[in-house]
């Protein structure tokens, strides 16, 4: 037995014995930079003499949050700065951590902090409940540790605002094709942890195709590289062509970055009425598209194209809103796939339709009033049952508009006038405001106006 304990010493001491960590893990983790001159990509951030390169590279940072798309190197960030720091560095996680153990790392920093600081990574922070980031602001406000967060959420909906006040906010950007590009020659390159020892090679044209499919996320585009490499036989060359064919094949169906009730739920939806409202019927059906595809309800997009047919188009055009409740309905009895034919039909007629939120603003103007100022008592001509009171004067009697020519008849409606609905020269629209400057006009020399 001894003699097995000795033999198995033996040969933990013998170096070609060891497996090599920068081996281990999938490609992306291999790959991952090791100093900022490696990172690729978010030049606006960390290009010589910007503010998030000077405070890593001067160990002099406070508290850092970095938010943006995955794949962007938030992570990458973090261990930076755990290589270059002077400070003890914790990890935890959004996903694995719970209020215990994120007291028991800050105790810690606590009990060695007149000897050294404490940088606390914390990955997916925005997966942390109120009570879970409330822990962690006694022990960042008094310094204790000094937080590194990373999101893929809006910091400001996301992470108490006691956190985010107390903290820099730098967003990454998606890597644009060509960082991706250098990322896949890297990997393509490199002996020690890429798959440069291979016999593998990666043509331009499957390059180009991956560096456009992974939207920018660095750890999509390497994870299918090393899939394409590691399950394709070598030619009769002996080495590994990675061809356009072979990089869609591994690459499959596209996944769309859409979750249904946070950022990109709320920011498409935003995306697609704003292109409605700007007229962009291509933008449109373009956000219409990656909803539909992220698996978005149809109805809330129906729902959505009703609102924007009051609200944007209004009396410009009144048809849109018919189109847009039609397209509800339709959504609502056809059901999907064949519902996005009614929903792309009632997004170009609205997007490609006149403007106009004169009856949105008319509506909030009036509340304002009514919430704000002195109600108007309905007089009596207009009520629908006349008291009749001792002493009480007779009501002037109530003017039936179609007994008279054009059906305008001078009769005061408010006690204070006020003009709340003021048409735009748009669509239809333009047509209602010639006819209410007449009447407008009308009543005001009759002074009922």
């Amino acid at each position: 037995m001894d003699d097995l304990f000795e033999l198995a010493e033996e040969r933990e001491e013998e170096p070609e014995a060891r497996i090599d960590p920068a081996r281990l893990g999938p490609l992306p983790a291999r790959m991952r930079p090791r100093t900022l001159e490696e990172i690729v990509g978010q030049e606006h951030l960390l290009a010589p003499g910007r503010l998030l390169r000077r405070v890593i590279e001067s160990d002099r940072f406070t508290n850092l949050i970095f938010y943006g798309p995955p794949g962007t190197g938030k992570t990458t960030l973090a261990e930076v700065i755990a290589r270059t720091t002077h400070r003890r560095f914790e990890r935890t996680s959004g996903v694995t951590s719970n209020v215990a153990q994120l007291r028991a790392i800050c105790e810690r920093a606590k009990a060695v902090r007149g000897h050294i600081g404490t940088v606390l990574f914390v990955d997916e922070i925005h997966r942390f409940n109120k009570a879970q980031q409330d822990v962690l602001l006694p022990y960042v406000e008094d310094g204790t540790v000094t937080l590194i967060g990373a999101t893929t959420h809006n910091p400001g909906i996301f992470i108490n605002t006691p956190l985010v006040s107390r903290s820099l906010v730098f967003e990454l950007h998606a890597l644009d094709a060509a960082a991706i590009k250098t990322v896949l020659a890297r990997a393509m390159a490199d002996t020690e942890r890429g798959l440069g020892d291979s016999g593998a090679m990666l043509e331009p044209e499957a390059a180009d195709f991956l560096a456009k499919v992974c939207d920018g996320d660095a750890r999509r585009a390497l994870t299918a590289l090393e899939i394409a490499v590691r399950s394709t036989p070598p030619g009769a060359d002996g080495h590994i062509h990675v061809t356009p064919k072979v990089m869609a094949e591994c690459v499959q169906r596209r996944v769309i970055a859409y979750d249904k009730d946070e950022d990109q739920h709320y920011d498409t939806i935003s995306a697609f009425i704003k292109s409605i409202r700007g007229s962009d019927p291509d933008a449109a059906i373009y956000w219409l598209a990656k909803m539909l595809e992220g698996g978005e309800d149809p109805r809330f997009i129906a729902r959505r194209l009703v609102i924007s047919a009051s609200e944007d188009i209004g009396n410009a055009d009144p048809r849109g809103l018919t189109v847009a409740v039609a397209a509800m309905q339709a959504v609502e009895f056809v059901g999907m796939p064949e519902a996005q034919l009614n929903l792309a039909q009632a997004t170009t007629y609205l997007a490609s339709a006149p403007k106009s939120n004169a009856s949105c603003e008319a509506i909030f103007a009036a509340r304002a009033d009514v919430r704000s100022g002195r109600v108007q008592p309905v007089s009596e001509h207009l009520k629908n049952v006349h008291v009749k009171a001792e002493g009480k004067a007779e009501a002037p009697a109530y003017k039936y508009p179609h007994d008279y020519k054009d059906t305008a008849v001078d009769q005061a409606y408010l006690t204070i006038p006020q003009t709340y609905y003021k048409p735009k020269p748009s669509g239809y629209e333009d047509t209602i405001a010639k006819r209410l400057d007449w009447l407008r006009a009308r009543k005001r020399a009759n002074g009922t106006a």
